[in-house]
């Protein structure tokens, strides 16, 4: 259970570490490009993203969230179980019902830039929240 719960306190501080970059200077370094290249730049960013380094990283501590997150309901120590339920809602859940759709859009042009930089980047910062709050609590434990 340790081991697991290190594992997955980790891996939660690392993607909300990167998910922290993209909102502290990446995408507001994209918003200042002139002439549709932040666009431009943030499409590459997204087909890049969905290789190996990022998936495993989220995905692996999503599934380590949900083995953790029973073991430690069943053991009684809800600050964990808060923190995988943080972890899975507001960076998986939030990546699935609003980033990806918005990269989507992007990719289509169904969205003007300045629209998807201010909604992306509002849902960015719930999940760089949930994802320091979440390896907090499971750290923490």
């Amino acid at each position: 259970m340790a081991a697991l719960a290190l594992a997955t306190g980790t891996g939660c501080a690392l993607v909300g570490g990167v998910l922290f970059a993209f909102s502290g200077f990446v995408l507001p370094a994209l918003a200042r490009l002139p002439g549709g290249r932040g666009a431009e730049a943030m499409r590459s960013v997204n087909l890049l993203a969905v290789r190996p380094p990022l998936m495993l990283a989220l995905l692996g501590t999503a599934a380590g969230c949900a083995v953790l997150g029973v073991l430690a309901w069943r053991r009684g120590e809800p600050l964990v179980v808060a923190g995988c339920a943080a972890y899975l809602v507001g960076v998986v859940g939030v990546t699935v019902v609003a980033n990806v759709p918005l990269n989507d859009r992007l990719a289509d042009g169904r969205v003007a830039w300045d629209a998807y930089v201010a909604a992306w980047g509002r849902w960015n910062h719930v999940r760089t929240l949930s994802g320091v709050v979440a390896a907090v609590l499971v750290l923490a434990r």
